[in-house]
């Protein structure tokens, strides 16, 4: 791996998926929220509906490579730690603002839904302050799952595959049921961290104990 003035390069393969899926966001709303405007509805024949569901597939299985990639090629940097989950809010963001704009899901769920991710977010900001971890929910990769599942049924129910419109409705209900399940759970989880008195550090021995000074005569 290169090297720089003895550090590693920040930007290795792992963040530059992450960097992807940071750029895809505005694009898919870009692809999907301009199509009221423009008078054409495809590219080259494909419709808006299947590319933006394209963008945001591709931009999904980036979430995935990236943290495969980092452990498998031990490439973990603090610089993708702070990313990764700021792609992640941003793209669930940027999808779920256009399905409300396109009236195929309900503004309110996706206000809860997007504002569990944004209070999530600021636990742990406090936690991390403190120096203290608040690992992931055993909610938050169901919620996840089903969230990009219903991002995708919903953008191609509108035109291309309608049949995909029930699965959509149903996934966005057990996001919602998770994403409040899974708040809870992260802020009781915090209230323990909070009360939780930190622990001092242990008073270890010197291990080389300074020699005490030779007295002696000091030669003229």
């Amino acid at each position: 791996m290169p090297y720089i003035v003895g550090y590693r390069l920040a930007v290795n393969l792992p963040n530059s998926l992450t960097l992807i899926r940071i750029f895809f966001a505005p694009l898919l709303l870009v692809v999907l929220l301009t199509s009221k405007l423009d008078p054409l509805q495809s590219y080259f024949g494909v419709s808006r509906d299947l590319v933006g569901a394209a963008v945001f597939a591709v931009a999904a299985i980036t979430d995935f490579l990236d943290g495969y990639v980092a452990r498998r090629r031990k490439q973990v940097t603090g610089l993708g730690q702070w990313m990764d989950p700021l792609a992640d809010k941003l793209l669930v963001t940027c999808a779920f603002v256009s399905l409300a704009q396109m009236d195929v899901a309900r503004a309110w769920m996706v206000a809860v839904i997007l504002g569990r991710e944004f209070f999530v977010t600021v636990l742990r900001s406090v936690a991390y302050a403190r120096g203290q971890a608040l690992p992931a929910s055993p909610m938050g990769k169901i919620k996840m799952v089903a969230q990009i599942t219903a991002i995708l049924a919903l953008i191609l129910s509108r035109k291309d595959f309608p049949s995909l419109l029930l699965l959509g409705k149903v996934a966005l209900w057990v996001a919602l049921v998770t994403a409040f399940v899974s708040a809870v759970d992260y802020g009781r989880r915090f209230n323990v961290l909070l009360a939780a008195k930190p622990v001092p550090p242990a008073l270890t021995p010197d291990p080389k104990p300074k020699p005490e000074p030779v007295r002696g005569r000091i030669s003229a």
